[in-house]
């Protein structure tokens, strides 16, 4: 009796069997051939079928259980479609086995090429992943790799201390200070090839040379190192602006993206002079009462520098002069705050003027910049920005300044602020919130208004 090869197959009847009584596998199988015989004429008849090699060996599994016996039928065919059907709806004639009742019934009939087709496709996509990770890149790929390449080679050594630098070093009028050769490498990595490193935490004589000559900026890591590293340049060099990268990471490792958002946020070194000098230079500078009207060079804004481009220091004045506290006015004469401000006997209270849908985007990007940095932006009529200062310092800053036409700040409204900008005639406050009202003198918007 011939076998169908399981690789010619094209479909497999599934059926399964119940009887009433216990049966055999040679039983059952018996019962197919014998109770189909003649039923389907001589080109459908089974065993010439099963000779030719058109049906396979035909499968029982039977299982009894308490006298009855239940089981599946397995016939592989290599028929076309209409004649696997016509002998699969032949099995279910078979209402006998001996002298017990039984029923069968066809659950499907399963095209193999079916199954074989999904597993040609899982193959190819499998190995059309192993290709395209394996093969050539495109050019733009190309063209990045050798740019990186080019840009890592870029890498050279300057001054006499042969410190890592970019190749831009003496052509830039600006440099950054930064930790190690790793920072250099991921600045040029990225296309800024003015950068030099201190290699290590003593600051060398090129660095102290260059400062002197270059608008300096100090791009140091999001830790405790950098703030150590800050405070070490701060001591002997002249250092102008200084940026940090987000806490926890490394210059070396921070994207393009991070990069760009660090150094937009850079602050001037006088702003940051109060965190990082070994005297509170500035809470010196400025020990005169906010509010109260100075002469001209009597004092200096903490986001300009002089014409030698530092902030002096009060150890630079001389030991026998000192600020002193202006005569105290009488109470009828000073302006009255924006907390005692006495009701007006003219008419009602002006109302606080609208912003323009020009200026409301204008001040909405501004503070959406400031999110999470803590710092406020000091704004002149046109909005552009006069310096940056730490909210800590905004109430005595605003204080003791004169022309401000406007605060933009990460942070919230309170008295001391609000007082501060009324007496310096600030015309808006532009916070994330605020525990103050608008009043006739100065408006106060919040992020919610914009």
């Amino acid at each position: 009796m011939g076998k169908i090869s399981p690789v010619s197959a094209k479909y497999i009847v599934h059926a399964t069997i119940e009887v009433e009584g216990t049966v055999d596998r040679p039983d059952v199988i018996g019962a197919v051939f014998g109770q189909t015989e003649g039923l389907l004429g001589s080109d459908l008849e089974l065993r010439e079928l099963q000779r030719s090699g058109r049906i396979g060996r035909i499968e029982v599994e039977m299982e009894v259980k308490a006298g009855k016996s239940k089981g599946t039928i397995i016939i592989p065919s290599s028929l076309d479609k209409a004649e696997t059907a016509i002998i699969a709806a032949a099995l279910e004639i078979i209402q006998r086995i001996g002298p017990c009742n039984a029923k069968t019934k066809v659950i499907s009939i399963e095209d193999i090429r079916i199954s074989k087709r999904q597993f040609v496709i899982e193959r190819a996509k499998e190995l059309l992943k192993t290709l395209i990770d394996t093969t050539m890149p495109d050019s733009r790929e190309i063209a990045d790799e050798v740019a990186y390449s080019v840009r890592v080679m870029e890498i050279v050594e300057y001054g006499k201390d042969r410190l890592p630098s970019g190749p831009a070093i003496d052509e830039s009028d600006e440099v950054m200070i930064v930790e190690g050769r790793a920072d250099v490498l991921n600045l040029l990595k990225h296309g800024f090839k003015n950068a030099i490193a201190m290699n290590g935490t003593s600051v060398p004589q090129t660095i102290i040379e260059l400062s002197r000559k270059k608008v300096v900026t100090v791009f140091v890591d999001g830790d405790r190192g950098g703030d150590l590293i800050i405070k070490e340049l701060a001591a002997v060099a002249e250092i102008d602006f200084i940026t940090k990268a987000p806490d926890g990471k490394e210059v070396e490792e921070i994207t393009q993206k991070e990069i760009h958002k660090a150094l937009r946020s850079k602050i001037a070194f006088e702003q940051a002079k109060l965190d990082v000098a070994p005297v509170n230079s500035m809470r010196e500078i400025q020990r005169i009462v906010p509010g109260e009207k100075r002469e001209e060079g009597q004092r200096e804004q903490r986001f300009e520098r002089n014409d030698n481009n530092k902030f002096r220091r009060p150890t630079d004045r001389p030991e026998n002069k000192r600020f002193e506290r202006p005569p105290m006015q009488r109470r009828d004469d000073a302006r009255p705050t924006a907390d005692r401000m006495p009701p007006s006997n003219n008419g009602p209270v002006k109302k606080p003027s609208r912003l323009s849908d020009e200026d409301k985007k204008k001040f909405r990007s501004m503070l959406e910049d400031l999110i999470g940095t803590r710092g406020a932006n000091i704004l002149d009529e046109n909005l552009n920005v006069l310096g940056k200062v730490p909210v800590a310092e905004l109430a005595n800053t605003i204080g003791s300044l004169q022309n401000v036409h406007a605060v933009v700040f990460d942070g919230i409204v309170d008295r001391d602020i609000a007082n501060s900008a009324g007496r310096a005639k600030v015309k808006y406050i532009v916070a994330m919130d605020t525990k103050v009202n608008s009043d006739a003198s100065i408006n106060i918007v919040t992020i919610s208004d914009l």
